[in-house]
């Protein structure tokens, strides 16, 4: 019962598909090109690495500060 349920609904698939995207291409694609110059490091631009960068720097000083508040070692 089941294999012709399959086989009934991939045959009007395929009839609903216009020519051009039943027909197998001839040309293999061509790869695109990547920049070899650029290095990008975890897929991200200089400038959200730096962003990136900065906001750990914050959370690290805020992180300190509220550990040396909580431990009764920060002179305020």
């Amino acid at each position: 019962m089941l294999d012709n349920l399959r086989n009934q609904a991939s045959s009007e698939y395929e009839e609903e598909l216009p020519d051009f995207l039943l027909e197998e291409e001839d040309e293999a694609p061509t790869p695109r090109r990547t920049r070899s110059s650029s290095k990008k490091l975890l897929g991200m631009t200089p400038q959200q690495r730096f962003i990136i960068s900065v906001m750990a720097m914050f959370m690290v000083c805020l992180l300190g500060a509220m550990i040396l508040l909580v431990a009764g070692k920060l002179g305020i």
